[in-house]
Parts: C-alpha cells; sequence; structure tokens
C-alpha cells in the first residue's frame, strides 16, 4: 500500500488528522497576510505613506490572488493538493520574509503581489482535500474546524506583528513568520498524504462505460482464441491499486482535464453557485475592509497603541467567529439534512444578523459598545464562513470542486481588493470618515443575506439534486 493513502484502518481517524495538519497551515496562511495590516501606522509614520498608497498596497495581494485562483482551482482539480499545499507555503513564507526588505510603495506592492501568488494555491487544494476525505455528512463539520484556524492566524498575526515592530521594528514580525512558515513545510511532509480522487468527467461516464465493455468484450474474445490475457488487460499500477480486500482503489494524482469553457458553461446552469459566488464577493468586501483598516481606525480613532489596535481590531471579531463557524458547521449539517438548500439558509441567516453590528461599529463612538458590536458581528460572520466550501460543494460535481473554489476566491478576493482599496481611497480622496466608510458596508453584507435567501429557496432544491447525481 502506497504511503500516500490511508489504509481502510486508519482512514476514520486519519481524516480528522488532515483537518489538524491543515489547520496550522492555513493558520499561516492567514498570520503572514494580515500582520501587513497590523504594522500600517509605522509604514505610514517611516515611509510618509499616505491612506490611499496604503490601501494599494492591501489590495496588491489580493487582487493577485485573485486572479491567479481559477488556475490554482484547475491545478488542484489535477494535480497533486499535497505538493500545491507544502509547496505554496514554502513560496509565501520565503516571500514573507522578503517582506522586510521593502522602502517603497512599488516594493511592497510588488511584494504582497507575490505573496498572494503564492498563497492562492491553498484553498483550493486544502478544500478538495478535506472534500476527499470527508462526505456530506462530515464536511461542513470539518471545514468549519478548519475555518477556525483562519480567524485564529488573523488574530495571531495581527497581535503578533504589532507586539514584534514595537519591541524590534517593523520588519521583524516578517522575518519571524516567513522563517516559522518554510519549517512547518519541510515538518509536514511526511505527514500529510494525498488522498483518491474520482478519475475522468462525470459527464462522460455512461460513454465510458460503454466503450469499456466493449473493450472487455474484445478481450475475451482475444483471451478465447489464444488463452492468455490480452496486455492490454493487465492494470498498470498507476491506473488502479489492490486493497488487501481485494478491491481496486482510485488512482492517486493526475485526474483528466476539464476545460475551463465546459465548466463555465455548467456553471452558468447552476444559479445557486452564481449567487453563492456573488455572496462571496460582497462578504469578502466587507471582511477585507475590517482585516485592512481597523488596527489603524483603533489606533486613531480611540488613541490604542499598535499592539493594542492589532489585539482589539481581530481579537474580539474572530474569536466570536471561532464559536460562530463550529455552531454554524454543526447546524448546517443538520438543516442540510432535512432541506436542499440547509447550509445555503445557514449563511443567509449569519448575513442578516450580521449586518446591524457592522453598522455599530462604525456609528458608536464608545469603545465598549464597539467590542460588543464586534464580537456579535463576528459571531454572525462564523455562521457564513463555516458553509462558504461546503455550500458550493453541495452544487458542484467532485471532479469541478478546486476549479469551483479557484472561480469563487478569484471573485471574492477581488471584492476584498476593491473593499481595501475604496475605503483607504474615499478617505484621502472624497474625505470621507473611517467610521462612515466602516458603516457603508452594512448595506453589502444586507445584500450578500438577500443573495443567499434566494439561493436557498429558490436555487437550491434543483441544483443540489443535479450536482448529487453526478456525486453519486
Amino acid at each position: 500500500m502506497s504511503c500516500d493513502a490511508p489504509t481502510p484502518a486508519d482512514s476514520s481517524r486519519y481524516r480528522w488528522l488532515v483537518v489538524g495538519v491543515l489547520w496550522f497551515i492555513c493558520f499561516f496562511n492567514y498570520a503572514d497576510r494580515q500582520a501587513l495590516s497590523a504594522v500600517f501606522p509605522l509604514l505610514k509614520s517611516r515611509f510618509g505613506f499616505n491612506m490611499e498608497q496604503l490601501g494599494l498596497i492591501g489590495a496588491a495581494f489580493t487582487w493577485v490572488y485573485s486572479l491567479a485562483a481559477p488556475f490554482a482551482g484547475q491545478s488542484a482539480d489535477r494535480w497533486s493538493r499535497k505538493v500545491l499545499i507544502l509547496g505554496g507555503l514554502m513560496v509565501w513564507s520565503t516571500v514573507t520574509g522578503f517582506t522586510a526588505i521593502c522602502a517603497h510603495v512599488w516594493q511592497f506592492v510588488v511584494v504582497r503581489g507575490a505573496e498572494g501568488l503564492g498563497e492562492t494555491f491553498y484553498f483550493p487544494a486544502s478544500m478538495s482535500m478535506i472534500g476527499a476525505y470527508h462526505d456530506g455528512g462530515t464536511r461542513s463539520r470539518a471545514m468549519s474546524l478548519h475555518q477556525t484556524s483562519v480567524y485564529a492566524g488573523t488574530i495571531g498575526g495581527s497581535a503578533f506583528a504589532g507586539w514584534l515592530a514595537m519591541r524590534y521594528g517593523w520588519q521583524a514580525p516578517f522575518l519571524v513568520l516567513g522563517a516559522a512558515g518554510c519549517l512547518l513545510a519541510v515538518a509536514l511532509a511526511r505527514v500529510l498524504r494525498e488522498p483518491p480522487r474520482p478519475r475522468g468527467r462525470v459527464a462522460s461516464a455512461p460513454r465510458e462505460r460503454r466503450v469499456a465493455e466493449n473493450s472487455s468484450n474484445h478481450q475475451s474474445d482475444r483471451r478465447d482464441q489464444t488463452g492468455l490475457p490480452d496486455p492490454a488487460d493487465v492494470r498498470r499500477p498507476s491506473d488502479a491499486r489492490q486493497s488487501d480486500s481485494g478491491n481496486s482503489e482510485p488512482a492517486i494524482g493526475r485526474s483528466a482535464r476539464l476545460p475551463i469553457g465546459e465548466f463555465l458553461r455548467e456553471l452558468i446552469r447552476t444559479p445557486a453557485a452564481l449567487l453563492l459566488v456573488l455572496a462571496f464577493f460582497g462578504a469578502n468586501f466587507v471582511a477585507l475592509v475590517f482585516l485592512t483598516w481597523m488596527p489603524t481606525f483603533l489606533k486613531e480613532k480611540f488613541g490604542l497603541n499598535l499592539a493594542a489596535a492589532g489585539m482589539e481590531a481581530t481579537l474580539f471579531i474572530q474569536v466570536a467567529s471561532m464559536a460562530g463557524a463550529i455552531a454554524g458547521g454543526a447546524l448546517a449539517d443538520r438543516w442540510q439534512s432535512q432541506i436542499a438548500g440547509g447550509r445555503m439558509l445557514a449563511q443567509a441567516v449569519g448575513a442578516l444578523a450580521g449586518g446591524p453590528f457592522i453598522f455599530l461599529c462604525g456609528f458608536t463612538r464608545d469603545r465598549m459598545v464597539l467590542i460588543v458590536a464586534m464580537t456579535l458581528f463576528g459571531l454572525a460572520k462564523g455562521l457564513y464562513d463555516a458553509n462558504i466550501w461546503a455550500a458550493l460543494y453541495d452544487v458542484v460535481a467532485p471532479s469541478r470542486r478546486a476549479t469551483a473554489v479557484g472561480l469563487m476566491n478569484m471573485v471574492g478576493w477581488l471584492g476584498g481588493g476593491l473593499g481595501a482599496y475604496l475605503v483607504g481611497a474615499a478617505v484621502t480622496r472624497w474625505h470621507f470618515t473611517m467610521s462612515r466608510a466602516i458603516e457603508t458596508t452594512a448595506v453589502i453584507y444586507t445584500g450578500v443575506a438577500i443573495a443567499l435567501l434566494i439561493a436557498a429557496v429558490c436555487c437550491a432544491p434543483a441544483d443540489v439534486c443535479h450536482a448529487g447525481a453526478g456525486e453519486a
């Protein structure tokens, strides 16, 4: 038995170990990207960057990340997910270290863009891997548990970077995080295993079965004539493996390439998937506004120091999001067993509840009220976040999943980059206050809720049924 696939005896335990391993990788995925926002006030004073320039630096990561995402998704549907995950970790960690030598806007933009290119391969490959190890009965719980690393990495990256920057200079967090990520990639190389995956295209399966049956008949005729098996009938190790019970296992490695045009035609005929992608655009727009600008907002509006601003900007939202994600995963698995759009409905509830607290975050002048508002927004956000990928998987066939995640990442992070840049531009060019800019994003989150409700109620029954037929 190859070391790249779990044996039947350990597969039940190992599938949860996979979630744990990916949790630590995702922690660095988010800690590395969040560290720069935590030191924005230092960059502003050290290099004289204005808010629009800082917004451009923050957006550079998301724009490159998003534009490369479709290619990353197709790569994860075709090539080894283990190699993409660990290789990406090594690349983005190395680039994070190079951030410490930047001094000009264009240098920060280039390095952040390169980091986005490295990180974009992680989510399509990791979500595909978790989806391969966890079926519909545990998928939301597995993905919501993994999602908690997003929040932990965001808190850790922001607070740790702020603390290190105050004590040792703004370059210190990038050197430390970069080195730690490279060491983690080496340490996990022998732990992470590539799971089996379905081969070929679901839509072409009936035709392939007919070809196989005809081929089998011809091979039987040749055996009858010669008394020996035909060489074409001998399976190669790369095509299948025999398990201890004698049943063949799916091959590991590359699967048949799905042309992007065919994938897009299928997606257009799946309205629930389109609405999920639209919702992700809006949700990421709001999330990146908070991730990019909340440390600066707290420092300037409430007079916090760099470490305290980095901590409070992420701690309350992200810890509450952890709780919301765990609850959202369990709730969505239960609802999905009862109604076709159960996971989308759980997301809609979270987005609908979060809108008023987003407005309150920008509106209030009381720090304690702000903390309560951030906490309740985080709880609602966790309900949405827990099912981002699990809901998409409900309406996309297994052989298209990583490609679908890549496309959704592209659209969502284009929205995130737009949010990060527009807030900086609004403050610099249009003389918005940061409070007003944050208040306005509540409207976008309400639109996210409406799109998800339409997807869950109107589109999910047919689209989930169609994708389920392909999975079966």
